[in-house]
C-alpha cells in the first residue's frame, strides 16, 4: 500500500510541476500576443493541419483525407493520420460553441493544443528523469526539457503538425517502460503509445523499432524479470495497431499498403512483432537459457523480414526514391528540416551547436557510466534511444528534435549528482562545476551561442546578394487580399500553397508535400519555362491569379534555375499581356496579378 501511494504521489507532483512549467510558457506566449498565430514562420504543415481541420469539421468523411484545394482538379490524396484532426477538431468545436464564434474557437485550439501537449511531454520527461536518476533528477528534467522543447518550437501556439504529437507519444513510451518493472500495466500503455505514435506517421520507426528491439534483447538478458513487460508491451503494441487499422484505413483500402503511412503493411508488421513478442514470452521457458529466447527472436525477426520483403518490397527503399528528379532538385534538397549533420556543418555551422551539443554530451555520459560499470536497464533503453536518434539526426536535422529530447534525461540526472554533492560540500569548486553543469545541459544556451557566432561569422562573411529571405510573405497580413477576391486557383511557389488555402477559399497547384508531385510540376514547368508555356498551362487549368513572393527563397531558387523563365520574367517586371497587376496589391510584399479574360 505504501508504494502505491508513494508512487501515486510522485505522479501527482511531477504533473504539477510540468503543469506549472507549461503555465509560464503559456503566459510568456499570451503576453508576446500569440504572434504565432498570425506568422506562421514558414511552416506549411501548420496551416494545413488547420486546414484539414476545417474540412472534417465542415462535413469530409473521416476517412477521406484528399486535400481537394491542392494539387492537379481533384486533389491529391495526403499522408496524415485523423489521429491528430480529430482532437484539434474537438476542441475547435467546443470552443466555437462556447465562444460563438469559429474563428475565435479556431484560434483556441490553436493555442490550447500545443500546450496540452508540452504539459504531458515534460511530466512524462519528468517521470523517465525520476526512474533514471531518483526523485533529484525530476526538477532538473522540467527546467532542462521546458527549455529544450520551448526553443525548439515544435509547441508554439498554432503548432499543429503532427511531430509535437509524436515526441509525446514517444516519451510517453519511454517513460511507461522505464517505470514497467515496478508499476503494473506500464508495459502494456508502453506498448499502445509506441503503436499510436506509428501510426501518426513514420518519422518515429527507428525510435518504435529500437523500443521494440530493447523490451525484446531485455528478455533475453533477464526472463525473469522482464517477462511480463515483454508480453504486455507486445500485447499493447499489437492490440492497438489493428485498432487503429480498423478506425483510420477505409475498409476499400485494406488490401492497399502505403509506404509514408499507417496501411496494411504496416499493420501487419505490428501485428506480427506485438503477436510474436507476446507469445514468445509467455511460452519460451526460462530454464531454456538465453540461446533459445534469442533464438526464437531472431526467428521472429526473420518472419517479419520475410513478410517485408515479399509482401511489401516497395517499402525497402529510400523514402524519396522514386520522387521526380527535377522536385528532388528544387524542392526536397532545400527543405531545411531535411539537410544532413555534414551539410549544416558547411553551410551553417554555428547551428550544430544549438542542435547536436546535448545530445554529444548525453552519449557521453551514458558511454562513461558504461566503461565505468554498474550498468542498468535504464541505461540500456536510454542510450539506444539516443544512439539512434542522433544518428536518425545527422541524416536529417528534423531528427535532433528527438534526440534533443532523449538527452534530458541522462542530463537532469547528471545534475542531480552535482546538487547532491553540492549540497553536502562547501567547496567553491563543487559548486563551480554544478553552474557548468547546467548551462552545458540547457539547450538555449548552446542555441545563444550558435546565434552569437552566427552574427560574428555573417558580420566577416557578407549575404551574397539575393540571398537573404523575406519572411513578411509568410504572415497572415500578406494575404489578406485574396479575401477580396472570387475563389479561383492560384499559380504560386510551394512554400505558398498551405498559407493561401488557410488565408482565403482559392486553391492552389503547388505545396511542399511528397504526394502532390503532378501539382508541383506543373507549378515548375508555369515558372521555368515561358511566358507563352505559362499561358498555355493558365489556360489549360483556369488559372485566375498568379502570386509571386520576391523575397522567398523558394522564388530565388526557381529564378537562378530559369533566368529567363517566366517567373524571372515577373521579377524584372515583364508582365506579359495577359496578365495584369492587382492595383490594390502593389504595396505588399506578395505581387498578385489577375489573368484577363479572353475578348
Amino acid at each position: 500500500m505504501g508504494t502505491a501511494e508513494n508512487g501515486a504521489a510522485t505522479w501527482k507532483s511531477d504533473l504539477a510541476l510540468a503543469l506549472l512549467a507549461a503555465l509560464l510558457a503559456f503566459a510568456f506566449d499570451a503576453w508576446t500576443g500569440f504572434g504565432q498565430l498570425t506568422d506562421a514562420g514558414g511552416d506549411n504543415d501548420n496551416l494545413l493541419r488547420l486546414v484539414e481541420v476545417r474540412d472534417l469539421l465542415a462535413g469530409q468523411g473521416w476517412f477521406d483525407l484528399h486535400q481537394y484545394r491542392m494539387g492537379l482538379e481533384g486533389g491529391f490524396v495526403m499522408h496524415w493520420s485523423r489521429l491528430v484532426d480529430a482532437p484539434i477538431a474537438v476542441i475547435a468545436l467546443a470552443a466555437s460553441a462556447v465562444t460563438g464564434s469559429r474563428p475565435l474557437g479556431e484560434d483556441v485550439a490553436q493555442v490550447l493544443w500545443p500546450a496540452l501537449l508540452f504539459w504531458s511531454t515534460l511530466f512524462f520527461t519528468a517521470r523517465a528523469a525520476r526512474s533514471f536518476g531518483g526523485g533529484g533528477a525530476v526538477l532538473p528534467a522540467i527546467l532542462v526539457g521546458a527549455a529544450g522543447y520551448y526553443f525548439i518550437g515544435i509547441y508554439d501556439p498554432g503548432a499543429l503538425d503532427h511531430h509535437n504529437v509524436q515526441l509525446m507519444l514517444t516519451m510517453a513510451s519511454v517513460a511507461l517502460l522505464l517505470e514497467a518493472p515496478s508499476r503494473r500495466r506500464a508495459a502494456l500503455l508502453s506498448g499502445l503509445c509506441a503503436a499510436l505514435t506509428l501510426a501518426v506517421g513514420m518519422e518515429t520507426v527507428p525510435y518504435v523499432a529500437t523500443i521494440g528491439l530493447c523490451v525484446a534483447l531485455l528478455f533475453v538478458a533477464d526472463p525473469d524479470g522482464e517477462r511480463t513487460i515483454a508480453r504486455d508491451f507486445g500485447l499493447g503494441f499489437a492490440g492497438v495497431a489493428a485498432l487503429v487499422f480498423v478506425t483510420t484505413v477505409p475498409p476499400s483500402a485494406w488490401g492497399a499498403a502505403q509506404c509514408d503511412a499507417f496501411s496494411v503493411a504496416q499493420f501487419v508488421v505490428a501485428a506480427i512483432a506485438g503477436a510474436g513478442l507476446a507469445v514468445i514470452a509467455s511460452i519460451v521457458p526460462a530454464a531454456g537459457g538465453w540461446r533459445r529466447r534469442l533464438g526464437s527472436l531472431a526467428a521472429l525477426g526473420a518472419v517479419l523480414g520475410l513478410v517485408v520483403a515479399v509482401l511489401f518490397p516497395q517499402c525497402l527503399s529510400a523514402p524519396y526514391a522514386s520522387l521526380d528528379p527535377r522536385l528532388k532538385e528544387l524542392w526536397l534538397d532545400h527543405i531545411d528540416e531535411a539537410q544532413s549533420l555534414f551539410t549544416l556543418i558547411v553551410r551553417d555551422p554555428a547551428r550544430v551547436a544549438a542542435r547536436y551539443a546535448t545530445p554529444l554530451v548525453a552519449i557521453i555520459l551514458v558511454a562513461l557510466r558504461l566503461r565505468h560499470g554498474g550498468w542498468r536497464r535504464q541505461d540500456s533503453l536510454v542510450a539506444a534511444l539516443l544512439v539512434v536518434a542522433f544518428a536518425v539526426g545527422a541524416w536529417q536535422v528534423r531528427g535532433t528534435t528527438f534526440s534533443i529530447a532523449f538527452a534530458v534525461v541522462p542530463l537532469s540526472a547528471w545534475i542531480a549528482k552535482w546538487r547532491a554533492r553540492a549540497e553536502t560540500s562547501s567547496s567553491l569548486g563543487v559548486a563551480l562545476r554544478l553552474v557548468a553543469v547546467w548551462l552545458v545541459s540547457i539547450n538555449p544556451v548552446w542555441t545563444g551561442v550558435a546565434a552569437a557566432a552566427s552574427v560574428a561569422f555573417e558580420k566577416n562573411n557578407p549575404v551574397a546578394d539575393g540571398a537573404a529571405t523575406d519572411r513578411t510573405c509568410e504572415k497572415k497580413a500578406s494575404f489578406a487580399p485574396l479575401g477580396g477576391m472570387a475563389d479561383t486557383t492560384v499559380l504560386t511557389i510551394s512554400n505558398l500553397g498551405a498559407p493561401v488555402l488557410a488565408y482565403s477559399g482559392h486553391r492552389v497547384f503547388a505545396g511542399p508535400y511528397h504526394r502532390n508531385v503532378a501539382g508541383n510540376l506543373l507549378a515548375l514547368d508555369a515558372f521555368l519555362g515561358s511566358a507563352d508555356d505559362a499561358r498555355a498551362i493558365v489556360e489549360a487549368h483556369r488559372v485566375g491569379l498568379v502570386a509571386v513572393c520576391p523575397g522567398n527563397v523558394e522564388t530565388r531558387i526557381i529564378t537562378q534555375k530559369a533566368p529567363q523563365g517566366f517567373l524571372a520574367g515577373l521579377l524584372r517586371g515583364s508582365v506579359p499581356d495577359w496578365l495584369e497587376p492587382v492595383s490594390e496589391t502593389k504595396s505588399g510584399p506578395i505581387e498578385f496579378y489577375r489573368v484577363k479574360q479572353a475578348g
